[in-house]
């Protein structure tokens, strides 16, 4: 069986080895392939029965462009890269690697809320270069810090994430709100489901935790941010187009929510005219809350487990 990775590189940089996949079949690991030239994308894929994709999209006319493909497997939870109704139509599997990166991305979300409430990397550089040796005063501080205990933490979707973000947030003596699209029960007594409406208008910080679809592309824009408290942390650890970025941006100028720290964007790599570049408040971290070694091993073990499945005639973790 010939096996292609499409874009491995993110996967393994080299600090992980493909000798699990290779002992299924012929294997090629390509480290990146255009996210825009088709024709590319059809050359590589050639004859393959099963390809690994993280970014690069596989749409209708590349899958009907490769009549030998069996199985997609989409190294990453989320499988949006696919044409999942075109890979239907031909008989394709897809799989994607479900809860993989619960953890990381949990302790992301409050690396991320804690850079914002804490600075501790503004006030490690300020240390660096001196300001603390020619200080008056034994401890000083140039923003405003924050205590997170007694604060209200909004979760938007209440999946394993934001279940895993929920406990550390009750760690942290936060109270703790969830909105999910359908009553979900809460983990424990502490968590209370609310509306979004009320989810906006109450919460001290608030963090997204759902997958983008078309209906929830965009959701926090103008309307939604009028809702917010002017002192709101907004995070965002799941995928940049669940914000309308010009919106937020406008929002962080004009004081309307207190800062945004997110680790992806509506386009990545981040485009040069991206508006959240220019806005104050704005902490952004480039798509790595996935990226600890244990949680990309966990992925490629996953990823090799989900093809086996696939060779038994017992695929697992079917999108498609």
């Amino acid at each position: 069986m010939k096996i292609v990775v499409l874009d491995g590189y993110a996967l393994n940089p080299g600090d992980l080895d493909w000798h699990k996949m290779e002992a299924l079949g012929e294997l090629r690991v390509y480290d990146r392939t255009s996210y825009t030239d088709q024709d590319e994308i059809i050359t590589r894929i050639g004859e393959a029965t099963a390809i690994f994709t993280n970014k690069t999209p596989l749409t209708k006319e590349v899958l009907e462009a490769c009549p030998q493909l069996r199985y997609i497997g989409v190294l990453a939870t989320g499988y949006n890269v696919v044409d999942l109704t075109a890979a239907k139509e031909q008989g394709i599997i897809v799989t994607n690697i479900p809860s993989y990166s619960t953890h990381a991305v949990a302790q992301a979300t409050f690396a991320l809320l804690l850079e914002v409430t804490n600075q501790v990397g503004r006030h490690n550089q300020s240390v660096h270069q001196g300001d603390w040796q020619n200080s008056k005063d034994f401890s000083y501080w140039q923003t405003p810090l924050t205590e997170l205990a007694g604060k209200t933490l909004g979760l938007i979707g209440y999946g394993a994430i934001a279940q895993a973000v929920a406990a550390i947030a009750h760690a942290f003596q936060m109270e703790v709100i969830y909105y999910n699209h359908r009553v979900k029960a809460p983990q424990a007594e502490w968590a209370k489901q609310v509306s979004l409406a009320t989810l906006y208008q109450t919460a001290d910080v608030m963090s997204l935790h759902v997958p983008q679809f078309p209906e929830t592309e965009g959701m926090i824009d103008h309307a939604a941010l009028a809702q917010m408290k002017d002192t709101a942390i907004l995070i965002n650890t799941a995928r940049g187009g669940l914000l309308d970025e010009s919106a937020v941006a406008q929002a962080l100028s004009e004081g309307k929510i207190a800062a945004l720290a997110a680790d992806v964007v509506s386009t990545e790599p981040i485009a040069a005219d991206n508006p959240l570049l220019q806005a104050p408040n704005c902490y952004l971290t480039p798509h790595i809350a996935w990226a600890p070694v244990e949680t990309r091993q966990r992925l490629m073990e996953i990823a090799v487990g989900n093809l086996v499945a696939f060779i038994d005639d017992a695929p697992r973790n079917v999108v498609s």
